[in-house]
């Protein structure tokens, strides 16, 4: 019988619980995959008590690409009858078998709120409701973060500390169901467990942190009551629920909060930010002003701190380590997508040059078949009659040969015809892997076929004089004119595209060598935008090198073109010792500094203020004294102007 087909011979209806998922098979899934899919459980009694005992320990253990056994296919689809007869066959461990997503048959039923499924599974195995998946998550926690309040119960009646247990990040099933506002099943875990209000994640939130994060009243106050301590209770960065409400925006929370005699109005988190203080970082006016209205205050007015070198300091070292963070975050960041630029440019070149390759084939397939029909199509035909042949000609020579614009149409004709020919015979057999060659190859390839057209032009122009005879001679002088023109103007702009390409290429790889060059004790750093990055040709680059001698710090910022170099320079008059650590630890820092100041280019726009006045009092005053420009000095001059 057909897998796919009902006992009755009709085909299976769509299943019960996933009624917008396809009844598609998977790669790797076997015929009873197939069966459990369809629902149809006649075939699949066929299959299990059809085939042999080890053949159907392998049978039941199999997996399909996602992972999946037959057992998780038909509680994936909601099929009771057929998971009760599959389940007879299935020990624990083979129950249990985790497809990809971390799920088993089990996980799935509770997460679609397949109460019969989780029924028939829990007879057959009781101890499936303690498996977890792949981030520690139980069969209850995954229930209650989707709102199975039937599914939450029923697996708190088999075992309460299901509830206890908590996912990878320390949030247990109270956590997921407070954040996703399910009512009953908050209180239906409270009831069983009172004391999970006060249990935290690794971030030190509790269950009313996550309500506040959410929408859902009621919970907030349910929580309240279960445990009132819990309303001043703060997470790992000293956030209270009233912070994390305060920052969400959530209005009627915060009113809430406000309204229970408990709540400290005056905590602090540990960036010095009262509730107030956050509401107005984040742009929450209104909750800023119902703070306002109950006396929460900002926390400079409850701690006014008086100046303090060390505090100051430590506070200015925190906004360093931040601001560092951040950067090499957006480096990271920045880096990640030019690399995923390049690569699909990458890509596109490769692809672009196959093209191109596969396009020259075809073209010089063509012009070879023109210029080989062309030979025996020439007007005036052949001697082909013995009885017509004058003295001196042969049988199949051509009635115009001796003309010389014949001659020029056959040398021409000839020299295109091989040429082609061999772009033909060098495409078909060579294979270029790197992208390099094929470019070379490519650039090789695209001049031989200029040649050809050429060629195969001047073999058209040479036999029309031959076609319009002696009195309409004008007439392919014309066309020899119109001809010749559009050929030179075509190949001529070509030309001098590729030549200015080169000039220009040479050009820059001079300024880059002659830039880069150093003096002994310097350093560099070169920085090239997104733009110039994508261009492999690099238009513009910019250098800043750093000079460092005895008693003071120089530095200089060039920004190369094809056609102008703009050289800044800045002098640091540190001393010596400060020199010296300069050298030492903090050239990059001094680098940094220099490029944030004097190009306001690139990330330098994101230093923060901590940065720069820590940068300003290491290195003293920092200006830039100078603009040079350098496009119409003599090398001499140049030179000195780089050093």
């Amino acid at each position: 019988m057909d897998p796919m087909e009902s006992p009755n011979g009709q085909p299976s209806p769509m299943p019960r619980k996933k009624m917008t998922k396809q009844l598609t098979g998977k790669k790797d899934d076997t015929q009873l995959h197939s069966a459990a899919r369809a629902g149809n459980l006649v075939a699949v009694m066929e299959i299990l008590t059809g085939t042999g005992e080890e053949e159907l320990k392998e049978l039941l253990e199999k997996q399909n690409q996602s992972g999946e056994t037959a057992l998780y296919v038909a509680a994936e689809y909601g099929y009771v009858d057929v998971v009760r007869e599959m389940i007879k066959y299935y020990d624990l461990a083979d129950a249990g078998i985790k497809a990809r997503n971390g799920f088993d048959a089990f996980h799935v039923a509770a997460k679609q709120g397949d109460m019969e499924i989780l029924r028939v599974l829990m007879e057959a195995h009781p101890e499936l409701s303690m498996t977890v998946d792949l981030s520690n998550t139980t069969a209850l926690h995954t229930a209650a973060t989707k709102g199975h309040i039937e599914i939450v119960n029923f697996l708190l009646d088999a075992g309460s500390s299901l509830a206890t247990i908590a996912k990878s990040n320390g949030k247990t099933a109270l956590h997921s169901a407070a954040r996703n506002g399910h009512m009953e099943v908050v209180r239906a875990l409270l009831t069983m467990e009172p004391g999970m209000a006060t249990r935290t994640d690794k971030k030190g939130q509790t269950a009313f942190h996550m309500a506040a994060k959410g929408q859902n009243i009621e919970i907030v106050e349910e929580l309240i009551v279960a445990q009132p301590s819990s309303i001043n209770m703060v997470d790992t960065k000293g956030n209270t629920a009233l912070h994390i409400a305060a920052r969400k925006g959530r209005t009627q929370i915060v009113r809430l909060i406000l309204g229970h005699s408990g709540t400290d109005l005056k905590a602090v988190n540990r960036t010095n930010e009262t509730a107030l203080d956050t509401a107005e970082k984040t742009g929450h006016s209104e909750i800023a002003a119902i703070l306002q209205e109950h006396g929460v205050q900002s926390a400079k007015t409850i701690q006014p701190q008086e100046k303090n070198p060390a505090r100051e300091l430590k506070q200015t070292v925190s906004d360093i380590k931040h601001e560092v963070y951040y950067q090499l975050e957006h480096t990271r960041q920045t880096r990640k997508r030019v690399q995923g630029i390049a690569k699909r440019l990458n890509k596109m070149h490769g692809e672009g040059l196959n093209n191109a390759i596969n396009s020259t084939t075809v073209v010089a397939v063509l012009i070879a078949t023109v210029a080989f029909a062309a030979i025996f199509t020439v007007p005036g035909q052949y001697v082909d009659d013995p009885e017509e042949k004058t003295p001196g000609q042969s049988l199949g020579e051509a009635n115009v040969a001796a003309q010389a614009p014949f001659i020029i149409f056959f040398i021409f004709d000839s020299i295109a015809l091989f040429i082609s020919l061999a772009v033909v015979v060098v495409q078909t057999s060579v294979v270029v892997i790197e992208s390099k060659a094929k470019k070379q190859m490519m650039a090789i390839i695209n001049k031989l076929m200029w040649i050809a057209c050429v060629l195969i032009s001047v073999a058209f122009l040479a036999l029309s004089y031959i076609v319009v005879g002696e009195r309409e001679k004008w007439l392919a002088t014309g066309v020899t004119i119109i001809g010749a023109t559009i050929m030179v103007t075509t190949l001529g702009t070509m030309c001098y595209w590729v030549v200015k390409h080169r000039i220009e290429a040479s050009n820059m790889k001079s300024l880059r060598r002659s830039s880069l060059g150093s003096r002994s004790r310097s350093f560099s750093v070169s920085v090239v935008s997104d733009a110039e990055i994508l261009n492999n040709d690099y238009k513009k680059i910019i250098v800043l090198t750093v000079d460092s001698s005895d008693s003071c710090c120089h530095a200089r910022l060039s920004i190369i073109t094809s056609n102008k170099q703009m050289s800044f320079q800045a002098g640091f008059n540190t001393g010596a010792s400060m020199c010296q650590r300069t050298r030492d630890n903090d050239r990059g820092m001094l680098a940094k500094v220099l490029f944030d100041f004097a190009s306001g280019v690139g990330t330098g726009q994101h230093i923060s203020k901590a940065v720069r006045s820590i940068a300003m009092a290491k290195l003293g005053e920092c200006k830039v004294v100078r603009e040079m420009p350098l496009e119409n000095q003599s090398q001499e001059e140049r030179q000195e102007c780089l050093i």
